[in-house]
């Protein structure tokens, strides 16, 4: 029996998110975690459809667009590309692009979280970073610890909306 614990480690998970796991079996782990952003770093790591991953990190992308400053689009028209990139009606250079111009734009951190997020997710390597960039956008923007709390779990919600059962990470991770 491989226990989830170790299965992070060799994954190269971060420490709290080993540390949170604890004896805790993939299943629950899933259906308890309010860290968004480690969920998708999962949902990366493994196999599963990119399509769905890329959608479920945009709506999570999405949380930081209130801190952006009022008439700057770019950081939405980065996240516009993306899920375009995922209805095949953009290629992937032009979701670079548009991520490319967020980041140039002058709305401070959550631009270029939203831009960074929407350039994460058009790759589908990386997605946790969208649910980590919206919730980073809400500690840059003064926000309260808590609201950065707050914004994780909006996102492992969106994500268990996206990817109810968690994925499959190899062996048994009971």
């Amino acid at each position: 029996m491989i226990e989830l614990r170790k299965r992070l480690l060799d994954m190269d998970a971060c420490d709290p998110a080993v540390a949170w796991v604890g004896d805790k079996d993939l299943d629950t782990a899933w259906r308890e975690c309010q860290r968004g952003d480690w969920m998708l770093w999962l949902w990366g790591r493994c196999e599963h459809d990119r399509t769905s991953l890329v959608l479920c990190a945009c709506e999570c992308a999405r949380l930081a667009l209130k801190f952006v400053a009022k008439g700057e689009e770019r950081p939405l028209k980065a996240i516009e590309a993306a899920e375009a990139w995922t209805r095949g009606e953009v290629d992937f250079e032009q979701v670079q692009d548009a991520a490319s111009s967020a980041n140039a734009a002058d709305a401070a951190d959550a631009a270029s979280a939203a831009a960074h997020a929407a350039h994460a997710v058009s790759a589908a390597a990386n997605a946790a970073h969208a649910a980590g960039y919206a919730a980073y956008a809400a500690f840059a923007a003064d926000a309260a610890d808590a609201a950065r709390l707050e914004t994780l779990a909006q996102c492992a919600d969106i994500v268990r909306r996206h990817m109810p059962k968690p994925p499959q990470i190899g062996g048994d991770d009971k």
